[in-house]
């Protein structure tokens, strides 16, 4: 018979203790899949093993495992500093690669406002942006885009922050678009090439 103090241990420090038959049980049960038994042993699968989860970033540059918003901002933060992308797409830089399905951008700028000669823009995950107006462009559907993070990715603005951008710009009958004027220059809004 088992010791009262032993009963009374998380199952990983009774399996620590030597017993094989109560580490198999854990292994078995529902919380514990992820362990294997290998040849009368236990043990857990590498990282490359792991099943890749299915992250995604929706229009609003919200993240997903599958169905499930992630909401944890230490995980958002963790997320959007380890994603990256290549010509194969998006993806979360760690040991293994892990690839990000994105709806439409990976990020949103949510407030803009002039600053000096450019526009100054708050991205949905609080970092700020200096945005050049030349390099604004017109996506589908007449969304503003822009690139931020130093090039490396491309922001939509959301809607509050398009009509921000809106109440900056002036509307030009002889080339019929809008036009940006900050820091005695102009900055005509066009669409993608």
């Amino acid at each position: 018979m088992r010791p009262l103090a032993d009963l009374r241990a998380p199952p990983r420090a009774r399996a620590a203790a030597g017993d094989a038959h109560t580490l198999r049980a854990v292994a078995r049960s529902p919380g514990h899949r992820h362990l294997r038994e290998r040849g009368g042993a236990v043990s857990a699968p590498t990282p490359a093993e792991w099943p890749p989860p299915r992250l995604r970033l929706d229009v609003n540059g919200d993240w997903f495992d599958g169905d499930e918003q992630i909401t944890h901002p230490g995980l958002l933060a963790n997320l959007r500093a380890n994603l990256r992308r290549d010509q194969g797409g998006y993806f979360l830089q760690t040991r293994v690669r892990v690839p990000v399905e994105v709806a439409d951008v990976p990020f949103v700028v949510e407030r803009v406002e002039p600053s000096g000669p450019g526009l100054h823009g708050i991205l949905n995950d609080g970092s700020e942006a200096e945005i050049d107006p030349a390099a604004l462009r017109l996506g589908p559907g007449e969304v503003p885009y822009c690139p931020v993070k130093d090039g490396r990715f491309e922001a939509r603005l959301s809607r509050a922050a398009t009509f921000q951008l809106l109440r900056l710009a002036e509307y030009d009958e002889q080339s019929g678009r809008g036009i940006l004027r900050l820091g005695g220059r102009e900055y005509p809004l066009r669409r993608a090439g």
